[in-house]
């Protein structure tokens, strides 16, 4: 690879013509404002967004992609407890702890806990 060799180019190498659209769009993305600017923006390390884009990441592309369709594509979900609100949003909310001094914060932990379609909490439901 020479150093003129862009995001675009390596996820091209690396994927082929089954480069799916929101690698494309990871790999433009970091192409415009640079891989450290684009990993924060989808909320990975630089590393995590590179191999993904080089098709070698060793984890779950689906996470990748869910957080790049959210922070860079404009998905958005229906939030029982928020309404619809950013794909990105959701699964940074999924994050957070429980803090009762905080109803927005209480309403989402249990609406992510009871059920939520849009929760990648397996086995943290609420009982």
């Amino acid at each position: 690879m020479n150093a003129q060799e862009t995001m675009i180019d390596k996820a091209r190498a690396a994927w082929g013509d089954t480069l799916p659209e929101w690698l494309e769009e990871l790999a433009g993305m970091a192409d415009r404002i640079g891989l450290a600017a684009t990993a924060k923006r989808v909320g990975y390390s630089t590393s995590a967004v590179s191999t993904a884009i080089r098709g070698v990441y060793a984890g779950d592309l689906g996470r990748i992609e869910d957080r790049v369709r959210g922070a860079l594509m404009g998905a958005v979900v229906e939030c029982p407890a928020l309404g619809e609100i950013g794909r990105h949003a959701c699964l940074d909310w999924q994050k957070r702890a429980f803090a009762p001094s905080s109803a927005a914060r209480v309403r989402v932990y249990r609406a992510c806990r009871a059920g939520c379609p849009h929760s990648k909490l397996k086995g943290e439901r609420d009982g």
